[in-house]
């Protein structure tokens, strides 16, 4: 029996006002677009790692504004536009404010909110002008900063405002934080994309236009889920718009998209369905043969360690406004490792180190990991971002430097035995422990842990050190990080074993 398609509401002429966010929805995908206007509880929740983003996103904007010291922030927020509008046509007509944040402004049914207006006061006496500055968390400028400006000038246009120029103001990644209050103007790049966005500004209203005529269907547009879907942001609606899609659909073969695409246009529904002439990656292959692989010799490989064991996992966190001296933006700090080691007589124990401090966490990581490590035995990793992290430290700290390069000379990285000896279909297609666990160990998850993923865990160690006041949240907070960590590399030892029972099976076979 076919499954009814939920329901999504009819459509009303005239109702539907448009913000910024929404267009830039409409430029990526008009379904998108649509389902947010008319069926909007049928998006997934942000996870908690896009959570993190939007919330960075947030304190970024809320800093930028303390370089136009005198700005007034208008207050209403978005369940009250009328009121922002109110708020915003006041402080534009007081010469004494030199900058509104959050200013609302509405032109043609399309309501914005504006990062930052700065007034340009006129030489002649005659009206102000305003500089229109968008405020992001990125350390670039991409092509959707010039498409978010560009909604943004035309509406202001439209409403009558004078603009001496459209502006983005993002984290620049070359200062170095020495200590201190910050310097706004080191931290925060302004670039004048004036040119780039008077350019765009002619498409505006006829997309506007296409828009507001496809929100007036009866149901959305009939646009099938894809590489854009992701494109310049993940659209919530992708679990509603691909449930239906079999299990073995084209757009779960990993690897580089445009195979994927030129798969698609060709009609190629499912992974199965891949003629056998087209040449795929080696990966690629196995996830349509979909059948377990073992490489003979994945028992050598295995037999390449070298007792004690010591299986190693750290936490990082980037944040956007550096904490520490000498530190830069979105520079990776080290706070906590994990090691399980092994004896050759199969013994595991385990040893941890979390920083739990808003000190400087790099020198007292590297002398306890360093502690633990000891000199002697392989230190088993899972991808090569350990030894980035170490080869960081080691350059921060000179005195620490030889221990360190001893330390990075004795790394065995798993991933890269499990991606070069085995391949099971329970992977699909994906090398990463926690794809790779369940299929090999599965009495052994992530499930039961409140931390499943690294940036929930970036995000939970910025809660706990700098932001929770509350000692029992604090402890709660250690001990779900403690836990993830150690789950890391544990997962490690029991792949490695479950493996070399995997190769025992295969040369007894």
């Amino acid at each position: 029996m076919a499954i009814p398609p939920d329901p999504i509401p009819q459509a009303s002429p005239g109702t539907s006002r448009l913000s910024k966010s929404k267009y830039l929805s409409g430029l990526q995908c008009q379904k998108r677009l649509y389902l947010e206007i008319h069926a909007p509880t049928l998006a997934s929740a942000p996870d908690e790692q896009t959570q993190a983003i939007l919330d960075m996103g947030t304190e970024v904007g809320e800093l930028a504004r303390r370089r136009f010291p005198g700005g007034v922030l208008v207050t209403a927020d978005h369940r009250h536009p009328t009121e922002a509008l109110r708020q915003t046509a006041a402080l534009l007509a007081d010469p004494a404010v030199p900058a509104i944040f959050e200013g609302a402004l509405e032109y043609d049914r399309v309501l914005v909110r504006v990062d930052i207006l700065e007034r340009v006061a006129s030489a002649s006496g005659g009206p102000d002008a305003w500089r229109l500055i968008e405020v992001k968390s990125s350390s670039r400028t991409k092509d959707v900063h010039i498409s978010d400006l560009a909604i943004q000038a035309h509406v202001l246009r439209g409403a009558g405002l004078s603009l001496d120029g459209t502006w983005l103001m993002h984290i620049n990644t070359q200062y170095v934080y020495p200590g201190g209050p910050l310097d706004l103007t080191q931290l925060f790049s302004l670039q004048d994309l004036s040119a780039q966005v008077l350019a765009l500004e002619p498409d505006v209203a006829p997309r506007l236009a296409r828009m507001k005529t496809m929100l007036q269907a009866p149901l959305p547009p009939a646009i099938e889920p894809g590489s854009h879907c992701h494109q310049p942001y993940d659209c919530p609606f992708w679990n509603h718009c691909t449930k239906e899609k079999p299990a073995r659909w084209i757009y779960h073969l990993p690897g580089n998209a445009q195979t994927v695409e030129r798969l698609a246009r060709q009609g190629v529904e499912t992974i199965d369905a891949i003629p056998p002439d087209i040449k795929l990656t080696s990966v690629q292959r196995r996830v349509k043969d979909n059948v377990e692989w073992v490489d003979a010799r994945l028992n050598d490989a295995l037999s390449s360690v070298r007792f004690p064991v010591h299986h190693l996992d750290f936490e990082t966190f980037m944040p956007a406004i550096p904490k520490f001296p000498m530190t830069r933006p979105y520079q990776t700090i080290p706070t906590q490792w994990s090691n399980h080691i092994e004896t050759e007589g199969g013994r595991v124990r385990h040893e941890a180190y979390l920083c739990r401090d808003p000190n400087d966490p790099r020198e007292e990581f590297a002398v306890t990991l360093l502690e633990s490590l000891g000199r002697e035995g392989s230190i088993c990793v899972y991808s090569d971002y350990e030894r980035t992290v170490l080869q960081r430290l080691a350059d921060a700290l000179p005195s620490l430097r030889a221990d360190l390069t001893q330390a990075m000379a004795r790394l065995w990285d798993l991933l890269t035995i499990v991606k070069a000896h085995y391949y099971h279909p329970a992977f699909a297609g994906s090398f990463s422990i926690k794809s790779v666990l369940p299929a090999l160990v599965p009495d052994l998850s992530y499930e039961d842990l409140e931390i499943r993923e690294g940036g929930t865990a970036a995000r939970a160690y910025q809660q706990m050190v700098f932001e929770e006041t509350d000692w029992v949240e604090k402890e709660r907070l250690r001990d779900a990080l403690l836990q993830y960590c150690e789950r890391d590399t544990l997962a490690m030892v029991a792949v490695r074993k479950a493996l070399a029972a995997r190769a025992m099976e295969t040369r007894h076979d």
